[in-house]
């Protein structure tokens, strides 16, 4: 029997893919950072790499000078559409760091942590599964590759920091997750699913919150501290 081809949504080799998400990995160093501070401080920090990091990253469609360092250095990790001239596609690194500075200044510490950690080992597992082992179509890219998100996401759901220690929280996260599971999935070719994952991620679990623990003063714990 025919062996089906892997789907495979990416424009660069396997093992450039891996150092990229090795890469992406160091991003998980956010969350565990901001569980020991304050909110203040983690956006003081996060703010300006952020616009350090566009500034360079448009930078490169500028100056031809810097272009040709930028693309020598880096050049092998971008994907196609993070190269095209003509959309001026911002690259991972940079939504990574902007989905940060979203999600801290907009939701609770609890859930802003729960949702980029997610983002980093949800994101890793769906493309470096996904790429070698994605063999049946689902959505906009594969079963395996959803299927893995899913997964290694719910198992983050158990070490991530909970509100009031419920064992409901616990479900509100897997259901999150399986929402990230799928809009990681369908958000290829339309949104960067750095920024799309850990939104949704959060804004499921802030519904949800809301439906499960109609008490709970969500907006209170998003308040500096």
């Amino acid at each position: 029997m025919r062996k089906i081809p892997a789907i495979d949504n990416g424009h660069i080799d396997y093992k450039s893919e891996i150092l990229r998400k090795a890469i992406h990995l160091c991003s998980l160093s956010i969350p565990i950072v901001y569980y020991f501070i304050s909110k203040q401080l983690a956006l003081s920090i996060l703010v300006p790499l952020a616009f350090l990091s566009l500034i360079i990253d448009l930078a490169r469609y500028f100056n031809s000078a810097f272009s040709e360092f930028f693309y020598k250095v880096f050049g092998f990790m971008l994907r196609k559409h993070e190269k095209d001239n003509t959309k001026k596609n911002l690259n991972g690194a940079t939504y990574v760091l902007i989905s940060a500075v979203l999600v801290i200044l907009l939701f609770p510490k609890p859930l802003a942590i729960t949702a980029f950690a997610v983002l980093i080992i949800g994101d890793l597992s769906a493309a470096l599964v996904g790429r070698r082992f994605g063999r049946t179509k689902f959505l906009s890219k594969s079963l395996e590759g959803t299927a893995a998100f899913f997964f290694f996401s719910s198992i983050v759901i158990l070490f991530t920091p909970k509100i009031n220690g419920s064992p409901l929280e616990y479900l509100i996260g897997f259901i999150a997750v399986a929402i990230g599971a799928i809009v990681e999935n369908i958000s290829f070719g339309w949104a960067d699913d750095n920024l799309t994952i850990p939104i949704s991620v959060a804004i499921s679990m802030w519904i949800l919150y809301t439906i499960l623990f109609p008490n709970l003063p969500l907006v209170l714990l998003n308040v500096p501290n």
